[in-house]
């Protein structure tokens, strides 16, 4: 894998973009169970619903970390050229 030219602005351009889509529906699936999960923790529901918020809210950030995890080592990886 070759290094990504930053040399010239479309070239940070297009790996800005190249970056974007890396772990894409990680990041999309823990943004909707961090809002699903924050709804419905805070809610005037019974308590088995406010549990559920709560475990959706931290599945959420966790699919968030391993998404940014991902993310990180595709770009250290891609800089290095390795």
């Amino acid at each position: 894998m070759n290094p990504p030219d930053l040399s010239t602005p479309e070239g940070r351009a297009a790996y800005r973009a190249e970056l974007r889509k890396v772990a894409q529906p990680a990041r999309l699936t823990g943004m909707a169970l961090v809002v699903v999960g924050a709804i419905l923790s805070l809610g005037a529901y019974p308590n088995w619903v406010i549990t559920l918020g709560w475990i959706c809210f931290g599945a959420g950030w966790v699919a968030l970390a391993v998404a940014l995890v991902q993310r990180n080592r595709y770009h250290r990886r891609r800089i290095s050229g390795g």
